[in-house]
């Protein structure tokens, strides 16, 4: 049931003896004539912030007119497809269903072309052409025609697509969706050359493009998508292999109709503001809702300024925004939305990275200990029982399959003053099991070791000590069990005194 006075909703929803395991999403509409600059805050007293961070919390929207009259910014367009034989069966049927679709929900005045690859480029115009009937029936004939078979030469496919952006400019909104399922096998192979390749190709045409990458299935390169889309304007997502179509029209629809680019952001005075997120700002589109979140150390009143550019001209939107100085109930779920734009900006990073290096590691412990503090989800944890975010989900198996290492919790819990944290190991693995234990403020506060020999129960003893040998305070603390490059699990306790 739901419950709205035009100015607040509230939705109820109510299931029993079941534990929750995915995200709840509700898809929501708001009054045209309520469009445009708002925000919302929160000030949360010192003993209830679930970090080490400011109190305050605070929510920036801005939201196009989303009516038919409003004017939308041009775009070239192209949409380069993976037809590598590992894209066959289900795959390249999606593949071609979400191509024909994007091609049939271009608007007036779009340019377009497609791009497909195997083990060489190919491409539908040798430049892009204005969207029209006649173009848009051969583009679909076009499409009829892809056949997954031979290798994947990516670079190849960017050799084809970024010189053909020259004849664009900054009026329009240059955009290249880019889907893919594997590892470059043809051209060049080196992820890190590839990278550097396509960046000097985008250098050396001198065009600003946005790309967007979807990666399919379990042996698309993360750390190389989400390099591409972050270096240029754009995001980076990781699909299953039937997700292709419905998620790729999907998120086609998001970005139809741009309104602003080269979207900033910028408050004053600044000193007041941290943390906000996302960090690269995308452009602003028609329909969509761009969300700002951060923190503040102060209430008051802070001036925000939206600035870009459209149809070639640089504009600019102002914004009075009042901080809070009080803990309001109804906006509470800022911390979360908070928390979960920290996280995806976070896994940016991961992905970038060798995920087996230190500072992955280190960004995944961080991730972890955000979504377990802050009660949201994230790649590397789930939902668990009635306590909300509490076991880690494998991510990165290396070999190992989900279910080839288990957390069996704590005991007892609450505990006073220690407590024993129990674990299984169901595959012949040995090495060091470090176990990290982070207070609420997410400082690490001790770490323990236990070598294991293979498959069995194993379990260590925490006595309530910190480092430094005092006792620790009551209060809720974090247990990661770290498995090396395999696995890492989680689990939250409570030290009652």
């Amino acid at each position: 049931s739901s419950r709205n006075d035009g100015h607040h909703a509230a939705l109820f929803f109510t299931i029993y003896e079941q534990v929750p395991k995915y995200n709840f999403q509700v898809q929501y509409e708001l009054a045209a004539n309520e469009l445009g600059l708002f925000s919302m805050s929160t000030f949360l007293p010192d003993t209830t912030v679930p970090d080490k961070g400011s109190p305050g919390f605070f929510t920036f929207i801005a939201e196009p007119d989303p009516s038919e009259n409003a004017a939308v910014i041009k775009k070239v367009f192209t949409l380069i497809v993976d037809r590598s034989g590992s894209m066959s069966g289900s795959k390249i049927e999606q593949a071609r269903d979400a191509a024909k679709y994007i091609v049939q929900h271009l608007n007036e005045g779009d340019r377009f072309n497609i791009v497909d690859f195997s083990s060489s480029a190919s491409s539908f115009r040798s430049e892009h052409v204005p969207f029209n009937q006649d173009n848009m029936d051969a583009a679909l004939h076009y499409i009829d025609g892809f056949i997954a078979y031979g290798g994947t030469n990516i670079s190849q496919a960017f050799d084809v697509a970024i010189p053909q952006f020259k004849s664009a400019d900054d009026s329009t909104a240059n955009i290249i969706i880019f889907f893919t399922d594997g590892q470059p096998t043809f051209g060049i192979t080196d992820i890190n050359q590839l990278l550097n390749h396509i960046n000097q190709t985008i250098q050396d045409n001198n065009v600003d493009v946005s790309i967007f990458a979807f990666g399919i299935g379990d042996d698309a390169n993360k750390q190389f998508l989400a390099q591409l889309a972050s270096q240029h304007d754009g995001s980076a997502d990781f699909l299953g292999d039937q997700e292709l179509e419905e998620k790729i029209t999907q998120f086609y629809m998001t970005i139809r109709n741009p309104v602003m680019l080269n979207t900033q952001l910028t408050v004053t005075p600044a000193s007041i503001v941290q943390d906000t997120h996302p960090e690269a700002l995308p452009n602003l589109y028609k329909g969509q809702q761009l969300i700002v979140s951060g923190r503040y150390n102060e209430p008051g009143t802070v001036t925000v300024k939206l600035s870009g550019t459209a149809f070639g001209k640089p504009v600019e939107y102002t914004y009075q925004m009042n901080l809070s100085d009080s803990s309001a109930e109804r906006y509470q779920f800022l911390t979360k939305i908070w928390a979960k734009q920290k996280i995806e900006d976070l896994l940016l990073q991961y992905y970038a990275l060798d995920e087996s290096s230190t500072e992955a590691q280190l960004l995944k412990e961080e991730i972890i200990g955000i979504s377990m503090n802050f009660g949201v989800l994230s790649p590397f944890t789930s939902l668990s029982g009635q306590t909300g975010i509490e076991e880690r989900e494998i991510v990165d198996h290396k070999g190992q399959t989900p279910g080839s290492f288990e957390v069996l919790g704590n005991y007892p819990n609450p505990f006073n003053p220690s407590t024993t944290i129990r674990f299984k190991v169901n595959v012949n693995w040995h090495g060091l099991v470090t176990v990290k234990i982070y207070n609420s403020l997410g400082e690490l506060v001790r770490v323990l070791t236990l070598r294991v020999s293979g498959p069995g129960a194993y379990q260590v003893v925490w006595d309530g000590t910190l480092a430094n040998g005092q006792m620790a305070p009551s209060g809720s603390y974090l247990y990661i069990v770290n498995f090396g490059n395999d696995a890492v699990l989680g689990g939250k306790m409570t030290l009652l005194k």
